[in-house]
């Protein structure tokens, strides 16, 4: 057994009296992947903020011990010069300034005053090459994907000498492939002698990394506890630790009353809005009933988010073609304006940029879609807006000290229920929900599936985009799959499963494209 890293003991940080962290103790090895684990608001990525200097010695209660050395780190960069670094779930990379520039910000190789670029685009390959990304070092860091922006994060956390790294939720923003890649990167450091603390929703990649695990659960430190080795726990166990009590099915029972026809969208294409000779959705087709939860599985790049901004308001692309249904009749949603009015209502991806106003309070984001219900003459009636905010905090359940507290500050399950809330209000029909609970905790997750329920129940039809097919699986009575900007095909409840899912998620060739169509009709006449 190695001799412990870091130790952290008895820490209590407090926020306006209430205390986010409550005499936690922390400690890991050296050369080991560490997992912090808890529902939103634990405390964890508190924790790591007051290692990493975010908050500062002073500002809390307790003691840190690093390579067996009681330290108080004031900043950022004191906890860096000890080989401390922290990869935020937030990325912070500048993204005009090219990967080279984001690596040595802050740490530039210069001569005399003056920068070398030769030695800085030289030393940022071998960094990239390290994690494995063959990319030019002046490639600007807005030209990237999320799961190349994650791996210069890496590239730049080792250029600063690292020792302990820490992960804020790695892979949330990544699709199966780039999270792959990124937890054998994990696995390579942790074998190069690298110490790693990893916070992360994703049990299983917690239970496939990490050796051991501490549960956090309302700023509590509540058990340490191996992932290997006879006294390993599992994925169950860890659920029952962090919310308390056992979740014996991670979906809730439902059975939908499924009634007739309310959406249907004919041959809809839509063109990049740069390459517009490219359609990133083609000739897609699919319906929406009553009453009816309806999944739509795809690869990343595979047209799922492109197809559901176009059909709300062409929020997204150029070049869009194809018919839209309500009721049998064919409608305009050309606007953001005219979906609203339509009932059509979409819960965005990334609720942070595109669904909130992060520095507004809740209660102005409640009622933000549909503000015409409680004005007059342009004005606000702030009574009528408290009420419905006050109403829908109860309906959804958001845990909030008051209305008026910013949105920025709640945790990420809560959040989405204030963006639900938002929509709800604007009375829709037809709910899309895009990775509704992406960065969402087990506990949060499974009360986001309770509202889902009862939206159906009340008659709406909605349709979700996930990235997880159990997630799909667990809650949807239909499930259409898209692959190249194609729906390959849609299967029912009863015969989904991964494997077939991912058949369609996959099928590209014309044959396999003549296959889909015949099991979207298949699924259409059952």
């Amino acid at each position: 057994m190695s001799a412990p890293i870091l130790q952290m003991r008895s820490i209590t940080k407090a926020f306006g009296g209430i205390k986010a962290l409550d005499d936690v103790n922390l400690e890991v090895r050296r050369g080991e992947i560490h997992a912090i684990c808890g529902e939103n608001g634990a405390g964890k990525s508190t924790l790591m903020n007051v290692l990493s200097g975010v908050w500062p010695a002073g500002t809390y209660d307790g003691e840190i011990i690093y390579d067996g050395e009681p330290r108080t780190f004031r900043s950022l960069r004191d906890s860096e010069e000890a080989g401390i670094v922290i990869i935020h779930q937030e990325l912070a990379l500048s993204p005009y300034l090219s990967v080279a520039e984001n690596i040595f910000l802050g740490n530039e190789k210069a001569r005399r005053g003056i920068i070398d670029w030769d030695a800085t685009n030289e030393a940022a390959a071998e960094l990239l090459a390290t994690v494995g990304l063959d990319i030019p070092p002046h490639t600007r860091v807005v030209d990237l994907g999320v799961g190349h922006q994650q791996l210069v994060e890496i590239a730049k956390a080792l250029s600063k000498d690292v020792r302990l790294l820490i992960l804020d939720e790695p892979t949330a923003a990544l699709n199966d492939e780039d999270s792959a890649h990124l937890l054998s990167l994990m696995e390579g450091l942790r074998d190069q002698g690298i110490t790693m603390v990893m916070i992360s929703h994703k049990l299983n990649e917690v239970c496939r990394v990490a050796e051991r695990t501490t549960i956090i659960r309302d700023g509590q430190t509540i058990q340490t506890s191996d992932l290997r080795g006879p006294q390993a726990i599992d994925e169950e166990e860890i659920i029952r630790l962090m919310v308390g009590r056992s979740l014996s099915n991670r979906y809730p029972d439902h059975t939908s009353d499924v009634g007739e026809e309310l959406l249907e969208l004919r041959d809809w294409t839509v063109h990049h809005p740069v390459d517009t000779t490219r359609a990133v959705v083609d000739g897609a087709a699919l319906s929406l009933r009553r009453g009816e939860i309806v999944g739509l599985a795809g690869l990343m790049g595979a047209g799922r988010t492109e197809l559901a901004m176009s059909l709300f308001g062409r929020s997204y692309g150029v070049g869009i073609s194809g018919t839209v249904l309500k009721e049998g009749k064919e409608i305009s949603t050309d606007t953001v304006a005219r979906a609203i009015a339509a009932g059509i209502a979409y819960v965005p991806e990334d609720r942070k940029v595109l669904g909130l106003n992060l520095i507004q309070d809740v209660k102005t984001n409640t009622t933000a879609a549909a503000l015409a219900k409680i004005a007059s003459h342009g004005v606000v009636d702030e009574h009528a807006e408290r009420e419905v905010a006050e109403r829908y905090r109860g309906e959804m359940r958001i845990k909030t000290e008051s209305l008026s507290t910013e949105v920025g500050s709640l945790s990420g399950g809560n959040q989405q229920k204030v963006v639900l809330a938002k929509w709800m209000f604007s009375d829709p029909e037809v709910l899309i929900l895009d990775e509704p609970t992406r960065g969402i905790d087990v506990g949060a997750k499974y009360e986001i599936y309770q509202i889902i329920n009862e939206l159906a129940d009340s008659g709406r039809a909605v349709l979700v985009i996930s990235s997880e097919l159990p997630e799909l699986l667990g809650i949807c009575d239909r499930i259409y799959a898209m692959s190249q900007g194609r729906i390959t095909g849609q299967l029912p409840r009863g015969q989904a499963d991964q494997e077939s899912l991912m058949a369609l998620m996959t099928a590209h060739s014309t044959q396999e494209r003549h296959e889909g169509d015949s099991a979207n009709k298949d699924g259409e006449d059952r």
